[in-house]
């Protein structure tokens, strides 16, 4: 988890391992194996971050964004940001020079971070950037489709809102800590020294979630990361660890997490 406050994250220049795609953007494909964590760092450029197969978790400020292979994560320049890879993932990493971004009044929209839905057509113009074809107007098209695609809308489903506020900090800490568990909001705010009434009203305002939806959203986070750690773990199982009393009522909310039953994400990764 990165910490609440960081003033200034390391800076890592991966200029040398990237190779241009047009003036103003480069593109770097990168191979890392489950369990590697990528450490609280900044870009000088804004990045859009795809997983072509596996699983990663990118955590912010602001929370964690869970990015299966069907989402890709925006990564403003200067953003402090970690990554943790959940299953042995092909990254393909989009670099964008903020002076390039400027020129596109388009773009003010991507002053945050924020995860998409990778559409068949977002998917293909990134990986064709890939494919070892030199050609600058090529590019240039495939950039902008992408772009073009990036500004649908985001999609808010895989993401883990981190509140701020100390005392609701240390409530969702603790959920975080082993979110299988029931927990009543009456006994967190107890131990976190405040009311049940102070610290619902705390996690609406500061996650835009319900305490109880927020912990739901804790759950399933805790379910992406098993499944994609295990891809042979037995999902029935897994919703009987989690505290569902069904199968059934799993993958519900499994779905509303994710846009995917559970047996679906496993065959996706």
């Amino acid at each position: 988890m990165l910490p609440m406050n960081v003033a200034e994250p390391p800076i890592v220049d991966l200029s040398e391992r990237r190779r241009p795609a047009i003036d103003g953007v480069h593109i770097l494909a990168t191979r890392y194996r489950k369990g590697i964590r990528l450490d609280t760092h900044a870009h000088r450029e804004a990045q859009l971050v795809f997983a072509a197969a596996g699983t990663m978790q990118v955590t912010t400020p602001k929370g964690r964004w869970l990015v299966p292979p069907d989402r890709a994560v925006w990564v403003p320049a200067h953003l402090p940001h970690a990554i943790d890879v959940l299953a042995d993932i092909e990254m393909r990493s989009l670099y964008f020079n903020v002076d390039w971004l400027a020129r596109d009044r388009r773009n003010g929209d991507l002053a945050a971070e924020f995860v998409v839905r990778v559409s068949r057509l977002l998917h293909e113009s990134i990986l064709a950037l890939f494919d070892g074809r030199d050609d600058v107007a090529r590019n240039q098209l495939l950039i902008e489709i992408a772009m073009l695609e990036l500004h649908q809308a985001g999609d808010p489903a895989t993401f883990m809102p981190l509140p701020q506020e100390p005392r609701c900090r240390r409530a969702a800490e603790m959920v975080l800590a082993d979110p299988t568990q029931t927990y009543e909001i009456e006994t967190l705010a107890r131990t976190v020294g405040t009311s049940a009434r102070t610290l619902s009203r705390l996690f609406s305002a500061e996650t835009q979630l319900s305490f109880k939806s927020w912990c739901q959203r804790a759950r399933i986070a805790e379910a992406i990361e098993r499944l994609s750690m295990n891809r042979n773990a037995s999902v029935k199982q897994l919703a009987a660890d989690l505290g569902y009393a069904s199968f059934s009522a799993f993958s519900h909310a499994f779905r509303q997490v994710t846009g995917k039953s559970p047996t679906e994400f496993i065959e996706a990764k």
